[in-house]
Parts: structure tokens; C-alpha cells; sequence
């Protein structure tokens, strides 16, 4: 039977890391909160947490975070919660490679980063639980999110991999895919998106223009959108399984998405896609 006691949480600062880090901190799991900001890791400090400092596009952060995960925990990390990520939009026409390549050191590079150093006293316990934030967009694709839909595919083909290889260790992977959630992830999208996206001369013009009234709007755009709490609730369902699937879906469009992608032709789904 697997026993979760001591759970490392990446991006905390607010949302489904945030809410998580409350349940779990609740039901009387020790918790290292991280957050890639100081000013958070101090709030969540404050907050009553045992908090960190994680970049995940950062290896020197990784590497000092997995030092102090070490220090309080010492080889008896039981899980971790891969959360932090960002989305950035804009057409694939419009990206900088700079802008896709940051996007794959926060979403991909640094969790692999992560995950091979934390994996070799996991697999000597022969006990340990990955859990992975991807999305529905890692197994369909939305236009306008080429950088997030492709670091998000990338994952779930490294977690399909890294399952296969582990299979024989007592090291579960599970994949937990939301659909839209009320978090900040929009807002930060959006500064993402005026980060890098030059909207002034690109052909998608007018979409850019609505994407931008839908990045203001005070509320998710999606009447199926729930609450980080309620993502948090099925973290907490999957560190107490004994046996977790693969596969967890969050969200109503998650579920649809995943069904229709299994009895659409392609080019059916992709004319409901283009419209989603």
C-alpha cells in the first residue's frame, strides 16, 4: 500500500500549486511549497508553509532547491507535484524562438531537470509518486497555442516513457490533465503574450485583437471552467491510491476531448478545434 508523508509542490505562489499545497498541508502532509519568486516563497512562508525557491527554467535553482529538499526531507521524498508552468500564446508564425524555447525550459527541461535528481532515492525505497500538471492540450491542439500545446504533447511523451522505464521500481507516474481552471494562468499568459507577440503586422490580426478583450475580461471565458480547489481535491485523490492510473482527467472538456479524439476522424476534430 502506498503511504505518502513528504510531497515537493512546484509554482505554489497561487492556483492549482497553491490550493494544492492548503489541502494536502490540511490532511497532515509535510509540504514543501516552492515558487520561483522570493516575495512568494516569503508569503507562503507566512502563511504557515515550508517554502523554497524553484525556478524551473533555472538548473543552478534546481539544483540548490533539491539540496534544501534534501536538508528536510533527507532521502524520504515521497512524491512531487510538477505544477509550475505558464502558457504562452500566439500563432507559431508569430513565436521567437526565443519565446518557444522558454517555454520549454518551464514546462519540460527543468521538470526533467528535477525528476532525475530526485529519482535515484526513490527508485532505492522502491517508492515514489510523479504526478505531472499537463493538460488536455497535451493530447489535442488549440490554434493560437503552439508553444504551450507542444511543450504539453512533449510531457506526456516523456511520462509515457519515463513510466515504461520505471515500471519495476515502485515509482508511479500519473499525468493529471484540466481543462480550463479559474487560476492566474490567463494573466500570465497574457503578460506572455505582450512579452513576445508582435500583433501590428501579423495576418492574425483581428483573432489577436478578441484574444486580448478575452485575456481582460475579469472572468474565464469558459462556462466549464472550476476551481483550483477542485484540481487539488484529485491531486489528493491520486497520492492516496494504492494502485493511480495513468490518466486524470479534469474538467468537462477534458473528457469530451479525450472521447472525440478516439471516434472523430482527424479532420473533424480539427474543425471543432479551430472553433473551440
Amino acid at each position: 500500500m502506498f503511504q505518502a508523508k513528504n510531497v515537493l509542490i512546484t509554482g505554489c505562489s497561487s492556483g492549482i500549486g497553491r490550493a494544492t499545497a492548503e489541502l494536502l498541508h490540511q490532511q497532515g502532509y509535510n509540504i514543501i511549497a516552492s515558487a520561483r519568486q522570493a516575495a512568494d516563497v516569503e508569503a507562503l512562508e507566512q502563511a504557515g508553509f515550508t517554502s523554497i525557491e524553484l525556478d524551473m527554467a533555472s538548473s543552478e535553482s534546481i539544483r540548490e532547491a533539491v539540496k534544501r529538499v534534501r536538508v528536510l526531507f533527507g532521502d524520504e521524498l515521497d512524491a512531487v507535484f510538477h505544477n509550475a508552468a505558464y502558457g504562452q500564446p500566439g500563432a507559431i508564425e508569430d513565436l521567437p524562438g526565443d519565446a518557444f524555447r522558454a517555454q520549454f525550459e518551464s514546462n519540460l527541461f527543468g521538470i526533467h531537470e528535477l525528476t532525475r535528481m530526485l529519482l535515484p532515492a526513490m527508485i532505492k525505497r522502491r517508492k515514489g509518486r510523479i504526478i505531472l500538471n499537463s493538460s488536455v492540450l497535451g493530447f489535442v491542439a488549440m490554434p493560437y497555442r503552439g508553444a504551450y500545446n507542444a511543450s504539453k504533447y512533449a510531457l506526456t511523451g516523456w511520462a509515457d516513457t519515463l513510466r515504461l522505464e520505471l515500471r519495476d521500481t515502485g515509482v508511479d507516474v500519473v499525468l493529471l490533465e484540466p481543462g480550463p481552471i479559474n487560476t492566474r494562468f490567463r494573466a500570465n499568459a497574457y503578460e506572455a503574450f505582450k512579452k513576445h507577440i508582435k500583433t501590428e503586422n501579423s495576418r492574425h490580426l483581428v483573432t489577436y485583437q478578441q484574444m486580448i478583450k478575452n485575456f481582460q475580461a475579469s472572468s474565464s471565458p469558459s462556462k466549464f471552467a472550476l476551481s483550483a480547489g477542485e484540481t487539488a481535491a484529485v491531486v489528493l485523490k491520486i497520492l492516496r491510491a494504492d494502485r493511480p492510473r495513468i490518466h486524470y482527467g479534469v474538467t468537462m472538456p477534458t473528457h469530451l476531448f479525450r472521447v472525440l479524439k478516439k471516434i472523430l476522424p482527424s479532420r473533424w476534430l480539427d474543425s471543432i478545434l479551430s472553433r473551440a
